[in-house]
């Protein structure tokens, strides 16, 4: 295909099937607005995880001392790794798959490894806005069904509130146990012995997972038109209800007690490695890379956006509603400490037990507590609710790149769409069994996070930097934002990002240990080698497309590796083809120029 550029005519060699006129883009779809991506973005990164992890991790390792190794990991690891992917998809003008298949085609297994992961987080992820829902529509009871024992779920042994002010310890010794625990392991999960014992459907829950997944598919089936539009509310609302939940939880009395306890600095805690690994894994988890997702989102941004200065405000927003969820949370949980007499320890959790035992057992306790408890329900479930839509979106940007010719006619997208809503739905069946809980426990640990996370980030720093070229990559940057970006970052995608990862991959194996439920129950070991085998199907995906590619090449070994170690030939890029929206409201398109470096090979 023939061009005119500032320098001249010169030729473009077009991948069959790729972008390659203004009208292919814009049936591909672009943002319509700026906003629509940093929106799309807060609600992909920004979840749950932040309002009942990191709090917790804080707490628990020191305190003010956390902020230490947790901001080191941010700049040296999060923000590299989330500004690397960003660009990755502005560039290429492709989902998570194809873009490697133009940067580095050797290298394409990772996208299907990540997406992969995608496909099981998506399918378990979910589960937790089922419990959600569940929750949120018994705060519309006339008393919270979790505030008093005397329901046909309860046991002789239950204590209700306002006849306890002692401790768990001392519940513990006395055999007894709180309402609130007893409404979710006997009302909501009617949870089983273990996950030998898988029970029968909870179909309360059945029925919310149905309606979350419906929520979910319409939120999609329009591509990033109907994905951009719902974060404008998904991604906002949250906020107004954290502030909401901050200035009342700073209001009560003993707040300020519970925000000391997350808060004080303890010093030592700084020579433990554990806190450390802590640090580096909540980062990794928390700003969604080595997914795919930021790839995917970023490849329907304008090839000039400045996705450099997006990365950094997009990263200190995130870790800045992670510290502000500590204050909103610490502060009920100091609250609770004022009222009753427990000791914060025995109270402050991480993950679920936090969202569907300790907060409401707090929220019981205020005045008007189905107001809160609405309140805070409502803001779990649109915190998930973007970040599961918005998964689903990257898997279909990219199965949509991989078979542009025929999921872009018609409504064949929508149709895979609900086939994959629909799949995914009937596969977590199985979590919204009596012994559901304990194979979500294990898919989380094993397969949606940690350990495949730490490799896939690892594997992505290591072909962008060293394989494609670190300054190469940094030239296609510049070319695009119109600066050079600050050199930390590619001597942390060459060297920093490496290490670290690899460094908290091999602590985590050293400190490895079975996997626990409630730190009563161990798993069997059927059960954790399932957890592993599941979680190397993913991993197993990128040597194994590396072989099937060498083996398909022609050449001496070292000939095929090279060639497929270099970039495509003349990538199109979206100078050209991206339509942009002029001050009058007119459609305009940019002037393609000839791409640095593109079809170099690595010697």
């Amino acid at each position: 295909m023939a061009m005119n550029g500032k320098n001249g005519p010169y030729t473009v060699s077009v991948p069959k099937g790729y972008p390659q006129t203004p009208k292919e883009l814009e049936e591909r779809g672009y943002w319509g607005t700026k906003a629509e991506f940093i929106l799309t973005v807060m609600g992909a990164i920004i979840g749950p995880g932040n309002i009942w992890r990191f709090p917790y991790l804080c707490y628990r390792n020191g305190g003010g001392v956390f902020f230490i190794p947790y901001i080191l990991f941010m700049f040296t690891c999060g923000v590299p790794l989330f500004f690397l992917e960003t660009s990755l998809g502005q560039y290429t003008s492709q989902g998570g798959i194809t873009c490697w298949r133009k940067i580095c085609p050797l290298f394409q297994g990772m996208g299907y490894a990540s997406h992969l992961i995608i496909a099981f987080s998506a399918t378990s992820y979910i589960v937790i806005l089922a419990w959600a829902f569940f929750y949120l529509f018994s705060s519309f009871s006339v008393d919270l069904p979790w505030a008093t024992c005397g329901n046909y779920w309860n046991t002789d042994s239950c204590l209700d509130f306002s006849h306890s002010n002692l401790s768990f310890s001392m519940i513990s010794r006395l055999n007894t146990t709180l309402p609130v625990v007893e409404f979710w392991q006997n009302r909501v999960l009617k949870i089983s012995g273990g996950i030998e014992e898988v029970g029968s459907l909870r179909w309360e829950l059945v029925l919310c997972l149905i309606l979350t997944w419906v929520i979910c598919y319409f939120c999609v089936w329009k591509g990033i038109k109907s994905t951009g539009k719902a974060a404008f509310f998904t991604a906002t609302f949250p906020f107004i209800m954290l502030l909401v939940l901050l200035i009342r939880g700073v209001t009560l009395p003993g707040a300020i007690d519970g925000i000391i306890y997350y808060l004080y600095p303890d010093i030592s805690r700084l020579s433990d490695p554990q806190v450390w690994m802590d640090a580096g894994t909540q980062i990794f988890f928390s700003y969604a890379v080595g997914l795919g997702f930021l790839t995917s989102l970023g490849s329907y941004n304008t090839y000039n956006n400045d996705c450099y200065r997006d990365c950094f405000y997009l990263c200190l927003l995130n870790s800045a509603t992670s510290i502000v969820a500590g204050f909103a949370i610490f502060s009920v949980l100091g609250f609770m400490t004022y009222e009753q007499g427990v000791d914060i320890s025995e109270v402050a959790e991480s993950g679920p037990g936090l969202a569907f035992i300790v907060y409401p057992r707090a929220v019981a306790m205020m005045p008007m507590p189905q107001v809160w408890s609405v309140c805070f329900f409502i803001m779990i479930i649109l915190l998930g609710l973007d970040s599961q839509f918005v998964g689903l979106e990257c898997l279909m940007t990219s199965l949509v790149d991989l078979f542009p010719t025929y999921l872009r006619q018609g409504y064949r997208r929508e149709l895979l769409l609900l086939a994959i809503c629909c799949t995914s739905c009937l596969l977590g069946l199985s979590l919204v069994t009596e012994g559901g809980m304990y194979l979500l426990q294990l898919l989380d640990h094993h397969v949606c996070s940690g350990t495949t996370l730490l490799l896939l980030s690892l594997c992505q720093s290591v072909s962008i930097a060293w394989v494609y070229g670190a300054d190469r990559f940094y030239d296609n940057i510049t070319d695009m934002i119109g600066y050079r970006p600050y050199p930390l970052m590619k001597y942390c995608w060459c060297y920093i990002t490496p290490i670290f990862c690899f460094g908290t991959f091999i602590f985590s194996i050293v400190k490895y240990s079975p996997l626990k439920f409630s730190n009563t129950y161990v798993y069997p070991l059927w059960a954790n080698i399932l957890g592993w085998f599941i979680a190397t199907i993913s991993l197993s995906l990128i040597p194994l497309f590396v072989l099937h590619k060498m083996r398909q090449g022609k050449g001496t070994l070292r000939q095929r590796f090279f060639l497929l170690c270099q970039p495509v030939d003349d990538l199109p890029m979206k100078q050209k083809c991206l339509p942009t929206l002029g001050t009058n409201g007119t459609t305009s398109h940019t002037e393609l120029k000839p791409l640095s470096h593109a079809g170099e090979i690595i010697q």
